[in-house]
């Protein structure tokens, strides 16, 4: 990552996996996530997605002297801090162009996060699939509405470690992945080995899917 020092404080443009484009002033980075300010919003990206770096065209220069401060107070990032710092913090999370989420980290386990939406209520989404994190430390809740109306009513069920695990516990309960924007993910979690998920639709259609391609996990009943 030495190859970044020279463009801390300048305007960077980022490829990122799903042919996505992100442009902003490198503020910061570490070992495994870097951070851009796109002029309204600091982005929290992990390395994992980044298919390029490059130093931008588009000049973001008017941001660059008021950032400096931070830039030089911010030091050992990683992604798994930065999901533990983001904790009861309102933040939107990116996980692919159709879902795009706001919400509230509420645990942190050892290879995905418990997300509280008002929406979609309790996620389980893998680390692997976040593309950015952006947290808004000034916005206390979402939709206005008041910070005890947020979902946190989380199961007293202690979470598993891992996420293959986690769902292992919930066989036998009705499951959306991917927040049900593929009918064929919404059913009966019948299954879980090989690491992979048996779901049977309502129509009683078996389908098996792979668990390092769901994004997102929401049970019925949570």
């Amino acid at each position: 990552m030495k190859y970044l020092e020279s463009m801390v404080g300048k305007t960077v443009d980022l490829d990122i996996s799903g042919s996505i484009r992100r442009t902003g002033v490198l503020i910061d980075y570490g070992i495994d996530v870097v951070v851009i300010c796109d002029g309204s919003n600091y982005l929290y990206v992990p390395v994992g997605h980044i298919r390029n770096v490059r130093q931008s065209t588009t000049s973001l220069s008017a941001l660059i002297e008021s950032e400096q401060d931070r830039v030089q107070t911010e030091n050992d990032l990683s992604y798994h801090k930065i999901l533990l710092e983001s904790q009861s913090m309102l933040c939107q999370i990116f996980l692919s162009k159709a879902l795009s989420i706001f919400g509230y980290v509420t645990h942190v386990y050892q290879d995905y996060f418990v997300f509280s939406s008002p929406v979609h209520h309790t996620l389980f989404i893998p680390n692997f699939h976040l593309k950015w994190l952006i947290p808004y430390p000034e916005i206390s809740t979402a939709h206005t509405l008041a910070h005890s109306s947020h979902n946190t009513h989380l199961s007293p069920v202690k979470f598993a470690r891992t996420f293959e695990e986690q769902l292992k516990r919930m066989i036998g309960s009705i499951v959306a992945f991917d927040l049900g924007s593929n009918p064929e993910m919404v059913g009966l979690l019948q299954n879980v080995r090989y690491h992979t998920a048996e779901v049977v639709t309502a129509n009683q259609k078996q389908f098996y899917w792979n668990l390092q391609h769901i994004k997102t996990a929401h049970f019925a009943d949570w």
